[in-house]
């Protein structure tokens, strides 16, 4: 079984000291821009480090989005720019953002088949005071809780926190938050829990030890996951010199695979990698019969998003000049810290969780193999939508 479970925390500490007519928007626009956050925040992080990646843009930008709700003037702007949603924005519709969330999570959960659960929540000092729109207006479109806690008690606060995320996560995350700030007036956490079985399971009878090829230089030994010649959705993307396999998994999810050709440095993929691109992807996938190999593997990965995020223009909000006064007429507010952690388990059952022309892009029909031996991308979405739920990439699958 797939698992996939994912902890989003934001720590806000108080310190002293339009043309005439409109396109109507809808959820594909949403999920469109949010694809491509995506896609600039991964090009940000693995510019860093050539490990393993794993994230969820779902969960941080709903939990910007969020904050945006609390934020105005540059802040706001900021926010909404780094997230990539500035052009869905409306001075008529002021809420249009927020709303086309809430619309797009009852589309993913309308039949309650689906084992998703994401939560966001707000853990307030006792005699801090929230505005009543702004609790109002995030209770309304993202459902969210507000919680009283004492920070001057660190060590019962941090355990109610905890206690929290592990629920909210299946147990899997916990002591995440280990100190708290003696200043922290409040912290937001958003948390993501995925849980998916394959639709065509593999064979653990099946599994055996292979290669897998970090590089020319660096092999590892893998337990690599067996489908014997099935039906799948496979198509060759030629421009890119990389072929895609979708692996669907029960109720309307699937993960989709980008394997660079053999011998193809993976790193000359990252800039190609775009929301248009994702699309033209899955339109082009035909069915074939398809013999996989996939390595099993565990990831835990963890980012402080206060070090990322500036480089994609969001940071007035992290600064003493932000602008946080529909949260509360309290001065000196900013954020202090963001941390996003994601865990992801990918087993025979399934999954726990946690530009070409179309000319370009080739589907065949003939049999053959789909191994998957080198470094690969991942993309884990929501079918119906085209709503991108987590991504990352595998470099070592030894490598938790």
């Amino acid at each position: 079984m797939m698992k996939v479970r994912l902890f989003f925390l934001l720590a806000i500490v108080c310190t002293t000291a339009y043309p005439t007519q409109e396109k109507s928007l809808n959820i594909t626009d949403l999920t469109f821009k949010n694809m491509d956050f995506a896609m600039n925040l991964y090009r940000k992080i693995a510019s860093d480090h050539d490990n393993n990646i794993f994230f969820s843009p779902l969960s941080i930008s709903t939990a910007f989005t969020t904050l945006s709700m609390a934020a105005q003037g540059p802040t706001r702007d900021e926010i909404l720019k780094g997230l990539n949603l500035a052009h869905l924005d409306r001075k008529n519709q002021p809420n249009i953002i927020p709303e086309l969330f809430q619309r797009l999570q009852g589309n993913i959960s309308q039949d309650g088949t689906l084992k998703i659960d994401q939560s966001t929540s707000l853990f307030v000092r006792l005699k801090f005071e929230v505005e009543r729109d702004y609790s109002d207006q995030i209770k309304k479109f993202f459902n969210a809780e507000i919680n009283n806690v004492d920070f001057a008690d660190t060590k019962a606060s941090i355990d109610t926190i905890n206690n929290y995320i592990m629920k909210k996560t299946g147990n899997k995350v916990k002591e995440m938050v280990s100190d708290l700030d003696p200043l922290t007036q409040l912290m937001l956490i958003n948390t993501i829990f995925f849980q998916g079985e394959w639709k065509s399971p593999f064979n653990p009878i099946q599994t055996e030890n292979g290669r897998f090829y970090i590089d020319n230089y660096n092999i590892v030994q893998v337990p690599m996951m067996f489908k014997m010649e099935d039906t799948f959705y496979t198509m060759d993307d030629i421009s890119l010199n990389a072929k895609v396999l979708k692996l669907p998994y029960q109720n309307g999810v699937s993960m989709l695979i980008l394997l660079p050709d053999k011998g193809l440095d993976y790193t000359t993929i990252d800039d190609e990698i775009t929301a248009e691109r994702f699309l033209r992807w899955t339109r082009n996938l035909k069915e074939r019969k398809v013999e996989v190999q996939l390595p099993k593997f565990k990831m835990e990965q963890s980012y402080a998003m206060h070090s990322i995020l500036p480089d994609l223009g969001i940071s007035r909000i992290f600064l003493d000049t932000a602008n946080l006064t529909r949260l509360s007429n309290n001065p000196g507010l900013k954020v202090s810290e963001v941390f996003h952690k994601a865990v992801i388990e990918v087993d025979e059952r399934g999954t726990t969780a946690a530009t070409a022309t179309e000319g370009g892009i080739v589907a065949y029909s003939l049999p053959y193999s789909f191994i998957v031996n080198r470094p690969f991308f991942f993309f884990i979405y929501h079918e119906a939508t085209n709503s991108l739920l987590f991504m990352g990439r595998v470099i070592d699958p030894t490598k938790n």
